[in-house]
């Protein structure tokens, strides 16, 4: 065991033997970002010595108007490839969550994930980003790229109010970073892979198809989404939690435009913000890597304080080891009155399984983000399904090594996962 500071926080990493659910405990007192959870935990259990990347400024972007949300210029940190890797490609969208109101848009700009005066000026880059072939066997000699997220609207808007001093100009920021990209070699790319992880990896599906018309025909282009699909579910008072949240960041800052629009021509602005109403009309190739009971969605989205003032769901949503077992049919969707969350989560992947071309990686864990954490991603430990490792099941569905659909069974059967827990 060791402990480690985060964010002003105290986590104690824990990992359990092979009898029980491995986990990462947290002592904490907010748990509004779970990504910032997620970076601090990827730092603190990476492998030894990991490579650093320093981060580069698109110095062209501002005339472009493609900046943060306090007008800073966006980022990226770039390692080049080398070998059979030198000419392909791998985009990891950083994600972040989001802001939905300008009260929560200028508090973001004084951080990280809204301004590049506050973003760290080298990251470690690990698991689908390590250089090593033993962590990342499939992609670690490609160029590979992180796109910093500093527009709290999954790059997606193009808006600003000029009386908070805000910027919402996410889509600006993708389009920005991609010219430069290209520049700097994408463009003769033979193969390329846009990833990302939650808000990133929502931003994946909405991009996608966008990314692979950057490339000429020949170009192996596929997408990959972990943490992404977030569903558009009622929270555990009957509201709607998560459908509010992004009513508000979709009019806030000006996404609609920017939306797929074989979405916008049936549905509105705000459906279209939901990956179950995408991903099967996609045309690129999509994998999705996604927890069936996504921490971040348990917390946030399904039984978040605003909906359970009695806290009755307190300690499940801390801990899926205190949720009772009523909490658990709820989570399983096995009572018909309470069909929900992983029920849902394969009603919405299920049209989307009949193309060929698309994979899938749905195991029964309380995680969020699992590609970018190398414990998570590819190690002796890692969560699998049917033997397979994150990391195997993306690369052989890349590769059309194999056809990868994989569905864990229900909780709590899978004695691999990494689950986090909260106290």
């Amino acid at each position: 065991m060791r402990k480690i500071f985060l964010l002003g926080f105290v986590v104690t990493v824990l990992i359990l033997g092979t009898e029980a659910n491995g986990y990462l405990e947290f002592n904490i007192t907010e748990l509004d970002h779970i990504e910032e959870l997620e970076y601090g935990v990827s730092k603190s259990i990476s492998s030894l010595n990991p490579l650093m990347v320093g981060l580069t400024l698109i110095t062209g972007a501002s005339a472009k108007g493609a900046v943060c949300l306090d007008g800073t210029l966006p980022g990226y940190h770039l390692h080049r490839g080398h070998g059979s890797g030198a000419n392909s490609w791998l985009i990891q969208l950083e994600g972040g969550g989001w802001c939905d109101n300008i009260r929560n848009c200028v508090y973001r700009k004084k951080s990280r994930r809204g301004s590049s005066n506050y973003m760290e000026k080298q990251i470690q880059f690990t698991g689908i980003l390590s250089d090593k072939a033993q962590e990342n066997p499939d992609f670690f000699n490609w160029n590979r790229v992180k796109l910093r997220y500093c527009d709290g609207g999954s790059f997606s808007g193009d808006s600003q109010n000029k009386a908070a001093g805000l910027q919402f100009r996410g889509e600006r920021i993708w389009r920005a970073a991609m010219d430069d990209l290209k520049a700097k070699g994408m463009q003769n790319a033979k193969q390329a892979l846009l990833s990302g992880c939650s808000a990133g990896g929502l931003a994946v599906i909405l991009r996608c198809d966008e990314f692979s018309n950057l490339f000429s025909r020949t170009t192996k282009v596929k997408c990959l989404s972990d943490a992404g699909l977030f569903l558009d579910t009622p929270d555990v008072s009957g509201g709607h939690t998560i459908r509010n949240l992004y009513n508000g960041v979709v009019q806030l800052q000006g996404v609609r435009n920017n939306l797929p629009h074989m979405c916008t021509d049936h549905l509105n602005p705000t459906s279209c913000f939901f990956p179950q109403n995408l991903i099967s009309e996609m045309k690129t190739p999509l994998f999705i890597v996604n927890a069936a009971y996504d921490i971040w969605q348990v917390q946030s989205s399904l039984a978040p304080p605003s909906a359970d003032p009695s806290g009755y769901w307190h300690e499940c949503r801390l801990n899926h080891g205190r949720c009772t077992p009523a909490q658990i049919l709820f989570l399983q969707g096995r009572n018909h009155h309470l069909k929900r969350f992983r029920d849902q989560m394969l009603r919405a992947v299920s049209r989307f399984l009949n193309a060929r071309k698309n994979g899938l990686f749905i195991n029964s864990c309380f995680a969020h983000c699992q590609t970018e954490r190398q414990d998570t991603w590819f190690a002796d430990d890692s969560p699998v399904i049917n033997k397979k490792a994150v990391a195997t099941a993306v690369g052989d569905w890349y590769f059309d090594r194999a056809e990868v659909k994989l569905i864990d069974c229900p909780y709590p059967c899978d004695r691999s996962c990494h689950n986090l827990v909260f106290r």
